[in-house]
């Protein structure tokens, strides 16, 4: 059998070795049988190239006025004796920003409802050992590192479902707006959605094959929008270096529109 040129590209080998490491270290640890306790990366922006795994998404795609951007942003550098200012960061990160318009396309009246922006992470690429996607089932929370400017975020996570249109989503609440934090999510908290639209009967995301991760505005208010993403990583809790950069950690609850917490399935929320 000849191997085609897709597979002996570079790119194809080197994804199936970095798998089978990742792989082989589970393995080591026993992983599957006990507490996780390393930080499994999910994706991070400290080099311009990761954006290139990223897509960008608005109403502008089907002919809205909305505007979305993601820019890299080079690290800041500072003395050691003077630390950086929580507006700052040390690392690389994206920049999500742009202006939402919920002004409709005049030439498209099947067309009811815009003012969104979103990007997500493209699907990984094939490996030796099949369709790559993440396995998160060792791990409670999805964590982020975030600067916000205190608007309506979603988290979006895309899985192996039934139906391919599905999203999982948790808002991103942000407790210090224009400033550096980490937010903690349970993944037992993410709500089924589809098109936006919560789908009942609700089913739990499936951990183990997790397709895409991504962040959304969709809170239809017209104006300009930025947040800041450093990196996105499943986690048990935060090591000794998270909490040096944040030692006020923020661990994401449903909340109601009055802020108060909530969990799906509660009998005073099914009214």
């Amino acid at each position: 059998m000849r191997l085609t040129p897709n597979l002996l590209a570079k790119g194809f080998f080197g994804r199936s070795v970095d798998e089978f490491k990742r792989l082989s270290g589970i393995a080591l640890r026993a992983e599957a049988t006990k507490h996780a306790t390393k930080p499994y990366v999910l994706t991070s922006f400290h080099d311009a190239s990761t954006l290139e795994d990223c897509k960008l998404m608005s109403d502008a795609d089907m002919g809205g006025f909305s505007r979305a951007h993601l820019d890299f942003i080079p690290p800041v550098t500072s003395s050691s004796s003077i630390p950086l200012p929580s507006s700052e960061n040390k690392n690389g990160y994206a920049k999500f920003h742009g202006n939402i318009s919920i002004e409709l396309p005049p030439n498209k009246p099947h067309i009811q409802r815009s003012g969104y922006a979103a990007w997500r992470t493209k699907d990984r690429s094939f490996t030796i050992f099949g369709k790559s996607l993440w396995d998160i089932d060792p791990y409670a929370f999805l964590a982020l590192r975030i600067k916000s400017d205190g608007r309506k975020y979603f988290v979006n996570i895309q899985t192996e479902s039934i139906v391919p249109t599905d999203l999982h989503q948790h808002r991103l609440y942000a407790r210090r707006p224009g400033e550096w934090e980490t937010v903690l999510i349970k993944w037992n908290e993410f709500v089924r959605t589809n098109h936006g639209v919560v789908v009942e009967p609700q089913t739990e995301l499936l951990r183990q094959k997790v397709r895409t991760v991504g962040i959304g505005l969709i809170d239809r208010v017209p104006g300009p929008f930025e947040l800041c993403i450093e990196r996105i990583w499943a986690s048990n809790g935060l090591g000794e270096e998270d909490l040096r950069e944040d030692d006020r950690v923020e661990e994401g609850m449903l909340k109601s529109k009055h802020g108060e917490k909530i969990r799906w399935g509660d009998e005073k929320n099914k009214t």
